[in-house]
């Protein structure tokens, strides 16, 4: 008996120095959720999710590192897949944006432009998702999952007046020889802000006024780019040449794209700001964001380690080659992040859930920041980093 007792001690005794040696016991101990009928955002995060596990410690963690982005005074992207805002994710970019805490968005064509039926009181209601599409369709009602948009109430009349206000400002010459996606969605949202009921309503309008560039690099994959693609038609339907007048073209340049982002992040460099990212889901618009590291350091040839802090929110695998589940510490080995491991986290989550609890979180924990106004910028910042582009060359 007395044996195997001092073989249980000296066996606990190996057992607490590996303990110690690996600190496998560090981390805070789990206990059953304290929920109270008063809690706020903070304390649903602090208190509740950040003492779990699985997502919703991931969630409470993306939080808290969106919230250093803010307070370390990072420029911040948010990057939106998909189509968020006819669900209404549109009012939390907006108050984002009011607060200083987004200084500039890469997005898909068709959050901005099922954004703008808001501005225009547009119908867009709850819908069944259980439907017989075969019937929505015959009383023209198109459906997004859950969401139903009128045909002729909504969409066309949302394509005429994204038509009209284009072609006004062509016909005021508003348009240079060559310009970025985030310069055309400028003047579009200066036409929302002139002419919607409700330019409050909108991102696009917010974003206009606060400076905020808006960059859609998939133009061209959206009801925008398949609406002003008709615009040189329109303009001229009583031409008897058979040619279409060139000015009549809505052609945004992906050169200008390219060039515009990656100088926003060589401004940052230049001012050793940090930078951020908040990816809502994936695709182009993440990797769009995320490729400005490597078009600095792989195409120009200067060192640029990448994004300081990203937050992906998604429900995406990495295991299936898709773009928007591969993970952020992938992007180390791509010169997209400065290191795999640190100052980055995915929630895998529904970005309808945990994005507004980020925002709400945001709002309660930090001060509001002065607009950097990016908009304004971006002639001036481009044309410094094309020409520490032309001397770094040859090098």
């Amino acid at each position: 008996m007395e044996v195997e007792f001092i073989r249980y001690l000296e066996i606990s005794k190996r057992n607490q120095m590996h303990s110690m040696k690996h600190n496998y016991w560090g981390g805070k101990p789990i206990s059953p959720i304290p929920l109270s009928d008063s809690m706020t955002i903070t304390q649903l995060v602090d208190e509740v999710f950040d003492g779990m596990g699985y997502n919703a410690k991931r969630l409470a963690e993306a939080c808290h590192l969106f919230k250093t982005m803010i307070d370390d005074n990072s420029t911040i992207c948010l990057t939106l897949a998909g189509a968020m805002t006819p669900v209404g994710m549109g009012g939390g970019i907006i108050k984002m944006i009011e607060k200083g805490f987004i200084d500039w968005i890469v997005t898909t064509g068709a959050n901005t432009y099922h954004d703008l039926h808001f501005a225009y009181e547009l119908p867009v209601h709850q819908g069944d998702y259980t439907a017989d599409d075969n019937e929505l369709a015959e009383h023209d009602v198109v459906r997004i999952y859950d969401v139903y948009i009128d045909m002729q109430r909504t969409l066309i009349a949302q394509d005429k007046i994204i038509q009209t206000l284009t072609m006004e400002a062509v016909k005021r010459k508003k348009f240079p020889e060559k310009y970025s996606t985030a310069y055309y969605y400028k003047i579009l949202g200066d036409g929302v802000l002139e002419t919607s009921k409700a330019p409050e309503r909108s991102f696009v309008a917010s974003a206009s006024k606060l400076d905020v560039p808006v960059f859609v690099p998939s133009f061209a994959d959206s009801s925008v780019g398949m609406g002003t693609s008709y615009l040189p038609i329109m303009a001229n339907a009583g031409s008897t040449s058979g040619q279409l007048d060139p000015k009549t073209f809505i052609d945004p340049s992906p050169t200008m794209d390219v060039l515009e982002s990656a100088a926003i992040v060589h401004d940052s460099m230049l001012n050793d700001i940090p930078r951020g990212v908040l990816e809502v889901a994936g695709g182009v618009p993440k990797n769009f964001l995320q490729q400005t590291g490597p078009m600095i350091s792989q195409i120009i040839g200067m060192e640029c380690p990448g994004e300081n802090y990203v937050v992906q929110v998604t429900v995406d695998r990495p295991d299936v080659g898709g773009l928007s589940g591969a993970t952020i510490n992938e992007g180390k080995s791509w010169g997209k992040i400065p290191k795999a491991g640190e100052g980055n986290v995915i929630p895998y989550i529904d970005a309808t859930v945990g994005v507004p609890i980020i925002f709400a979180y945001a709002l309660e924990n930090c001060k509001p920041r002065k607009p950097r106004k990016l908009g304004v910028k971006l002639p001036r910042i481009t044309q410094e980093l094309i020409e520490a582009a032309k001397k770094n060359f040859g090098k």
